[in-house]
C-alpha cells in the first residue's frame, strides 16, 4: 500500500510542478516602449496623425495555454499632434472632452494565437465614456530576453480600425471628414 501512496505523491507532485510552469507571467507595461497613435484622413489630401505620450497597464500572458489579458489606459490630456491649437482642439467637448473624460482605456481578454506568437486581442475600448468592442491585430510580435533590463519583455505594433461616431466623435463629419479612424498601438511589457 505504501508504494502506491508513493507514487501518487509522486504524480501530484509532477502534476504541480507542471501546473506551476503553464501559469501565465504579469508584464508591466514600459512606458519607453509604449505609445498609440492614431490617423484619420483630411480630405484625401494627407493624413492627420496623433499620439498619445502618458500611459500606463498590464499584460498577463500565458502562452502555454494560449490565453492572456491586457488592461492599457492612457491620458487624453498627453496627446500631441505637432500643432498645439489642433491639439487643444482635438481633447475640446468637440471631440474627446478631455476635461470630462481624461482617460481612453483597452482591456483585452480574447487572445489568439498563432504558434507562440500573439496575432490578435480581442476586447472592449472606451473612449469619451463610451464602450464598444475593438480587435487590435498583430503585425509582429516577439519575447525577448531584455540585456538592459536582464528580464523578458514581450511586445508588438496592433492595429485596429474605429468608427468614431460610435463613441460620440462626429465633429466634422458634416464636413466630410471620415467616420474610420485608424489606431495602432506599440506596445512592450515587462515581466515582473
Amino acid at each position: 500500500m505504501q508504494p502506491s501512496f508513493l507514487a501518487l505523491a509522486a504524480m501530484a507532485a509532477t502534476l504541480a510542478a507542471g501546473a506551476a510552469q503553464a501559469q501565465g507571467a504579469t508584464y508591466a507595461i514600459d512606458p519607453t516602449h509604449t505609445f498609440a497613435t492614431f490617423e484619420i484622413n483630411h480630405f484625401g489630401a494627407a493624413m492627420n496623425r496623433g499620439r498619445f505620450d502618458r500611459k500606463e497597464g498590464t499584460v498577463q500572458l500565458d502562452k502555454a495555454a494560449r490565453t492572456g489579458k491586457v488592461d492599457i489606459t492612457f491620458q487624453i490630456d498627453s496627446l500631441t499632434t505637432g500643432t498645439a491649437p489642433f491639439d487643444k482642439h482635438l481633447m475640446s467637448a468637440d471631440l474627446l472632452d478631455a476635461a470630462k473624460h481624461p482617460t481612453a482605456r483597452f482591456v483585452g481578454d480574447k487572445f489568439t494565437f498563432d504558434g507562440d506568437k500573439v496575432v490578435a486581442v480581442a476586447g472592449s475600448l472606451t473612449l469619451k465614456g463610451q464602450t464598444h468592442p475593438a480587435t487590435f491585430k498583430a503585425s509582429q510580435f516577439a519575447c525577448y530576453q531584455s540585456p538592459m533590463l536582464k528580464r523578458e519583455v514581450c511586445g508588438g505594433d496592433f492595429e485596429t480600425t474605429i468608427d468614431r461616431t460610435q463613441f460620440g466623435l462626429d465633429y466634422g463629419v458634416q464636413y466630410g471628414f471620415p467616420k474610420n479612424v485608424r489606431i495602432v498601438a506599440q506596445i512592450e511589457a515587462v515581466k515582473q
